[in-house]
């Protein structure tokens, strides 16, 4: 004999099915349209609110309201980067990084594999392509991501600039960077050459410019995170600088306006051409700072010297890499 169903009524009391017997699954599919009808089905003026039935007893169904709502899928950080957007660029630019630019590394193993670390390497290239050699070398090889610190050029720029965050650029402030470094233990990197590096003429190349005021030092020092330096060989020839056009400059807004020798031979177009030029990348030995982390200021000084002593051993590695290199385009 089949069990009785009762219809709960609007107060959301539970909704029973007891015994059992050859028609209690149609049964149970009836009372649970006639409730989603209640709910607002599409037939009855549009949908509702879903709802949640979950069990009580092995015969007992209680009516839980409406159900919460889904999780966010979106796997943008809180820094804006997505990493399926990084997977994507990944894809796309390893041609480029591995059959126009050859990139080679030597001394790897300096990188961590786990905590936060600050990787500081020279700049160089109208359109600097050091930053994307670096990060895709790095994310690839080792697994890790890696974000780029930068001015906020990028940023303002409608479209790009959240193109540029989803593949993972910050803006460069201390605060971003103790956020990935303190908090995120994540791998961030920066040019402390700032648009002086990359603004540097051709026959300029190589020669570092100022590490600006050594904020990345006490920013490193703060968060109780190593500096790893990087010497990077190749990018002053992929896109080299041969005039600076310093009435364009200041009419666009720009630190610099460059001219290269493709945008001789292509037009504006060619500033997003590079030379074939190959790459090679050193990583140097981290450098420990022996000082407690979180201070409210640390000595200007000190920060000054360990700046200016990273700096000098990325220019003694770019003369010796130099020395070695037999030619520009093929190492």
């Amino acid at each position: 004999m089949l069990a009785r169903v009762a219809r709960a009524p609007e107060s959301r009391f539970p909704l029973r099915v007891s015994e059992s017997g050859s028609d209690r699954p149609s049964l149970l599919r009836r009372s649970l349209a006639e409730r989603a009808e209640r709910a607002g089905h599409p037939s009855t003026g549009g949908p509702g609110p879903s709802r949640s039935l979950v069990p009580v007893g092995s015969d007992d169904l209680v009516d839980q309201g409406p159900a919460p709502p889904s999780p966010r899928r979106s796997d943008v950080d809180g820094f804006g980067r997505s990493e399926r957007m990084r997977s994507l660029v990944r894809r796309v630019y390893d041609p480029v990084y591995r059959h126009w630019f050859r990139a080679e590394w030597e001394g790897f193993e300096h990188i961590p594999t786990e905590g936060g670390a600050l990787l500081v390497a020279n700049h160089a290239g109208a359109l600097p392509p050091d930053a994307p050699v670096i990060m895709h070398g790095i994310e690839s090889e080792l697994g890790r991501p890696v974000y780029g610190l930068a001015e906020d050029l990028f940023r303002t720029v409608p479209f790009v600039g959240t193109l540029w965050s989803r593949a993972g650029g910050v803006v460069a402030s201390p605060e971003n960077a103790y956020r990935l470094l303190h908090d995120d233990g994540q791998l961030a990197l920066v040019f402390p050459e700032g648009d002086k590096g990359p603004g540097k003429l051709y026959k300029e190349r190589y020669q570092l410019r100022r590490f600006g005021r050594g904020g990345f030092v006490e920013i490193a020092m703060r968060a109780g995170v190593p500096v790893v330096p990087i010497a990077v060989v190749g990018a002053e020839e992929a896109m080299p600088i041969i005039y600076k056009d310093r009435r364009l400059a200041k009419l666009l807004g720009l630190p610099y306006f460059p001219i290269t020798p493709t945008m001789l031979l292509m037009g504006p177009i060619g500033i997003t051409a590079y030379l074939p030029a190959k790459f090679r990348l050193r990583v140097l030995p981290p450098v420990h700072f022996d000082v407690p982390p979180d201070q409210e200021r640390y000595s200007r000084g000190r920060v000054m010297e360990e700046a200016e002593r990273i700096r000098d051993h990325i220019q003694q590695a770019l003369y010796e890499m130099l020395r070695a290199r037999r030619s520009v385009w093929f190492g």
